[in-house]
């Protein structure tokens, strides 16, 4: 799975960092989402999906590698 951030939808809430600090972090300048890891498996790809739905702004999202 691959993790995608749309930065023109980020409102910079933070809450996948607080969700996945070891997967997002957040731009010092914008506070917008900065992805840290962008293939995620098992339990990374677990967290990561929680990331997308607790994501205020729908901002994130994963897609299925092909």
């Amino acid at each position: 799975m691959r993790i995608m951030a749309d930065l023109d939808r980020c409102v910079g809430a933070g809450q996948c960092v607080l969700t996945e600090p070891a997967l997002f972090d957040q731009n010092e300048d914008d506070g917008r989402v900065v992805v840290l890891v962008t293939e995620v498996d098992g339990r990374a790809a677990e967290a990561a999906q929680e990331a997308v739905q607790v994501c205020p702004s729908g901002a994130l999202s994963l897609v299925a590698d092909q």
